[in-house]
């Protein structure tokens, strides 16, 4: 790598394009090192066996303004089996609910219809459209999950969604009213050909909703703990406006929501079928003003989480140095990041707890720390719990509220550590 006047670090010759439109080279804002696969929960035997740990670092476009790591780890092997469970999420099931009602209404769907979502996980979100006898079909790679969503009675085709796939769909007579993709398109690796699946797939005038995290929430709330391998790309609404624009379908309109610590909710249509909204003008306006489209705020942004990981692991180590046990809540991707980058491991966490049945009796990959039910926070009482599932802090604290008035205390990480004991 060669110093940039930018003071960043330009990829050399021989690293990857922009995932988006090519360009060559791209610029590297942040290394989290390498990295072990972030959902890949260990059995007890794999324990005594190497563990593949591939490289975390976060680099920026300065064509079309993408965010991306730069590692393409082989799909089959993130989503095959896939431990994630959107059901188990009640706030997850909340939104879902609200957006199947909306779109329902907005769009009068009824028994003719056809709502096709991507990345459908365990069938959490077509569940809704099925209890109202609307025509579905989920599209998910992970056969574990297809099969949970088959029993609910969510039709899902387990495959990777694509140009191709799009194509047969529709010699089937399978186009979309709807097309649905929440949190999947960072996980693509071939984004224009997706998207170009998405344009193929819709009927001239359906419309797709799609959620993103979004990357100003990434950079105020310096959550580098959603940077890891299932997470390819880190979007701006400027970002995708140049993608979609490329398919030719368009923004038309776009909202704010604070799931998974902040993410953009977009509907997109053919081009010439709609227009933007004001809201998406708006946001436009203000990335500019922001400078998301510049690296100087990603630099930013890098500095600030080397001080979180100085001030997090400062904290643990003075806590447990005074004598008290530590646990951690939430076996999920990001704890695995903030773990192995912080190099918290056993000497600072008892014990691991998390309400999925399918990731306890496992172990946290690269650290090996123990996964157990919540209830274990009551049996032991541990003086301090780290949340690694911050974004779901309020869902977590009211399920907790029982160690919260024993006097345990929640440690919430990011955007800056900080300790939360129960109210008077």
């Amino acid at each position: 790598m060669v110093p940039s006047a930018l003071g960043c670090r330009v990829l050399r010759k021989g690293s990857p394009a922009c995932r988006s439109c090519k360009e060559k080279p791209l610029q590297l804002v942040l290394s989290l090192g390498k990295m072990p696969l972030a959902n890949a929960l260990l059995t007890a035997g794999q324990l005594r066996e190497p563990e593949t740990t591939y490289p975390l670092d976060l680099a920026f476009c300065p064509k079309c303004t993408l965010v991306q790591i730069t590692e393409t780890v082989p799909p089959d092997q993130l989503f095959a089996e896939y431990v994630y469970r959107s059901s188990f999420s009640e706030t997850m099931l909340k939104d879902s609910r609200e957006l199947a009602g909306q779109l329902m209404k907005s769009l009068s769907l009824n028994a003719t219809s056809l709502v096709v979502e991507l990345g459908s996980n365990d069938g959490y979100q077509l569940q809704f459209f099925v209890k109202e006898g609307i025509p579905v079909l989920g599209i998910d790679p992970a056969r574990n999950l297809a099969r949970v969503a088959e029993a609910k009675g969510v039709r899902t085709l387990c495959d990777f969604f694509g140009e191709k796939l799009a194509y047969e769909l529709r010699l089937k007579g399978s186009s979309a009213d709807v097309v649905i993709a929440k949190n999947v398109l960072a996980h693509v690796a071939d984004l224009n050909g997706f998207v170009e699946g998405i344009h193929i797939l819709l009927k001239k005038n359906g419309i797709a909703v799609m959620e993103v995290p979004y990357v100003k929430d990434l950079i105020d709330r310096c959550e580098f703990d959603t940077i890891y391998h299932e997470h390819l790309c880190y979007f701006s609404l400027t970002a995708l406006d140049r993608l979609f624009r490329r398919h030719k379908m368009v923004l038309t309109d776009v909202e704010r929501t604070p799931m998974h610590g902040g993410s953009l909710r977009l509907c997109v249509a053919h081009r010439g079928q709609a227009q933007p909204r004001d809201s998406v003008e708006s946001l436009l306006r203000d990335e500019v003003e922001w400078k998301t489209n510049r690296v100087e705020s990603y630099l930013v942004f890098a500095r600030e989480v080397k001080k979180i990981k100085a001030s997090l692991t400062s904290l643990l180590k003075s806590l447990k140095c005074e004598g008290n046990r530590i646990a951690a809540y939430g076996a999920a991707a990001k704890g695995t990041v903030l773990l192995n980058y912080c190099g918290i491991g056993e000497s600072l966490i008892d014990f691991v707890v998390d309400v999925s049945p399918h990731k306890q009796g496992r172990y946290m990959p690269g650290v090996h720390l123990a996964i157990y039910p919540p209830s274990r926070l009551l049996k032991e009482m541990p003086s301090y719990t780290l949340l690694l599932t911050w974004n779901l802090a309020a869902e977590i604290l009211g399920q907790q509220a029982e160690y919260l008035r024993r006097g345990g205390m929640f440690i919430i990480p990011i955007p800056e550590p900080r300790v939360v004991a129960a109210t008077s």
